[in-house]
C-alpha cells in the first residue's frame, strides 16, 4: 500500500499498519523522517530494524553503491533508505507493507513499487520550490503514484486538487474513492483533563457499511480523518479478498502508536508534543488543543525549518498561546535561526523569549509554567525528536505526570 499526501500521511500508515497487524497479517512499515532514531522507518509489525540488521543489509547494498561510485548523479540518503526498507521487508517475508512517500510521489524513489492500493491522504502548500506553487501542481505531483487498474483512496477535498486526482485516476482507469463522496466519518474529540483521559471516537461511513463508533488511538479531527482514510483503504482490501474483520479496524484504530502527533507526555502541568510544521498542521494543532484540552495559560517551545511558511505559521500560533519560547534544533542547516524567529513573532505581536538551545528552551517554559497551565512543543520533526527523550525523562523522574498516557 502506497501512501502520499502533504500531511497525514504518516499518521495514515501508521493506521493502516495497525490494523492489518490486529488481523494477523505480518506487516512492514517505511516511513520518513525518523524522530528520534532512523531505525524508526523500517518496521516489521511495530519493532524497528535492529542495528545489527540494519548494519547487515547496509553491507548487502555496499557493492552496489561502489559500482554506481564515480557518476554524476548519486544515490541520495532516501534512497539508499528506501532500498534498505524493501530489502528489509523481502528478508522478513511481510504478508504486505504499507510504505511512506517521502517528497512528492511522481518522482520520489519509493514509487517504484507496486502497490496493490494507492492512497493520497490530503493536498495543501508545502515544499512548493520542489512541488509548485499551486495546489494543482502539487497534486500532479502526488497523483504520480497511482498506478493503472489499482484501486486509489483519496482523503483529498480541496476542489482544485480532487480535480486533478480524478483525471489521472481515469486517464490510467484506476478506481477511485473520495472522502466527502464515497466514504465519510463522523468524530467526537476526545478530552484531557488532570482527572482523566476520554479517548476521541470516530465512526465511518462506506459504500460496504455504517460502521460502528470506534476508540481512536490518536486526537484531532484531521486523524478521524485520516482514520477514515485508512477505513476506506481496508474496505478496497477487502473487497480484493483480504481477511479483515470489524474486531480488527477498532482494534487497530485504538492500539495505533505514532508519538509526537498531539502527543500527552506529562501533566500539571500538562504538556504536549507535536511536530506541526506547516500553516495547515499548525491550524489542526491549534483546533484540537480548543477542543480536547481545557481553557487555561498555554505556553509555547518553537523551531522550525526554513523551507516552510514561518510568517503563517506564527500567524495561525497568533491568539492561542500566551508567551513562547523560541529556540533552534542543532546540527541541522534547515533550522531557522533563533533570531529570525525572534523578528517575525515581534512582527505578529506574539510575547517570547529566545534560547538557541533546545534543551534549555524546554527548561524555562517548564519553569515559567504554574500547574494547571499547558505548554506545547511543535514546529518541527526534528525539534520533536530533539525533545521527546528529554520530555518523557522528566515524566519518569516525576517532574511531569499523566498516568493515562495517549
Amino acid at each position: 500500500m502506497h501512501v502520499a499526501g502533504t500531511k497525514g500521511k504518516g499518521s495514515t500508515c501508521a493506521l493502516l499498519a495497525s490494523i492489518l497487524r490486529q488481523a494477523q497479517y505480518r506487516m512492514g512499515l517505511f516511513t520518513s523522517p525518523h524522530l528520534c532514531q532512523i531505525e524508526e522507518r523500517i518496521q516489521v509489525d511495530g519493532q524497528p530494524i535492529s542495528r545489527d540488521e540494519l548494519t547487515s543489509l547496509l553491507n548487502e547494498i555496499r557493492s552496489v553503491l561502489h559500482s554506481v561510485a564515480g557518476r554524476r548523479i548519486q544515490p541520495t540518503f532516501f534512497e539508499m533508505a528506501t532500498a534498505l526498507g524493501f530489502l528489509h521487508f523481502a528478508r522478513r517475508q511481510v504478508d504486505a507493507a504499507v510504505v511512506e512517500v517521502g517528497l512528492g510521489g511522481r518522482l520520489d524513489s519509493t514509487n517504484v513499487c507496486d502497490p496493490m492500493l494507492s492512497v493520497i491522504t490530503s493536498i495543501s502548500f508545502a515544499h512548493t520550490r520542489q512541488l509548485g506553487n499551486t495546489l494543482a501542481l502539487i497534486a500532479r505531483e502526488k497523483a504520480g503514484i497511482i498506478k493503472p487498474g489499482r484501486p486509489v483512496v483519496s482523503g483529498v477535498t480541496d476542489s482544485e486538487a480532487r480535480d486533478v486526482i480524478r483525471q489521472i485516476s481515469r486517464e490510467r482507469d484506476a478506481p477511485l474513492q473520495e472522502l466527502g463522496l464515497d466514504f465519510e466519518y463522523r468524530h467526537d474529540p476526545g478530552l484531557i483533563t488532570e482527572e482523566r483521559v476520554r479517548r476521541p471516537r470516530v465512526q465511518v461511513t462506506t459504500p460496504r457499511e455504517a460502521g460502528p463508533v470506534m476508540n481512536l488511538g490518536l486526537l484531532g479531527k484531521h486523524q478521524a480523518a485520516n482514520a477514515a482514510v485508512a477505513v476506506a483503504a481496508v474496505e478496497q482490501l477487502r473487497n480484493l479478498g483480504w481477511r479483515i474483520n470489524q474486531a480488527s479496524m477498532a482494534a487497530g484504530l485504538a492500539d495505533v502508536c505514532w508519538p509526537a502527533r498531539i502527543e500527552v507526555v506529562g501533566s500539571r502541568p500538562l504538556v504536549v508534543l507535536d511536530c506541526a510544521h506547516n500553516v495547515a498542521s499548525v491550524g489542526a494543532l491549534v483546533t484540537t488543543l480548543r477542543e480536547s484540552f481545557p481553557p487555561g495559560r498555554r505556553l509555547l517551545v518553537f523551531a522550525c525549518s526554513r523551507d516552510y511558511d514561518v510568517p503563517g505559521m506564527v500567524r495561525a500560533l497568533r491568539g492561542h498561546f500566551d508567551h513562547a519560547f523560541l529556540t533552534r534544533y542543532a546540527n541541522n542547516p534547515r533550522g531557522v535561526p533563533v533570531e529570525e524567529l525572534a523578528r517575525v513573532f515581534a512582527q505578529e505581536g506574539l510575547p517570547f523569549t529566545a534560547s538557541p538551545v533546545a534543551r534549555q528552551a524546554w527548561n524555562m517554559a517548564r519553569a515559567a509554567a504554574r500547574s494547571e497551565d499547558l505548554i506545547c512543543v511543535t514546529g518541527s520533526v526534528f525539534l520533536a525528536g530533539k525533545l521527546r527523550p528529554v520530555l518523557l525523562q522528566d515524566n519518569m523522574n516525576g517532574e511531569t505526570s499523566h498516568e493515562d498516557h495517549l
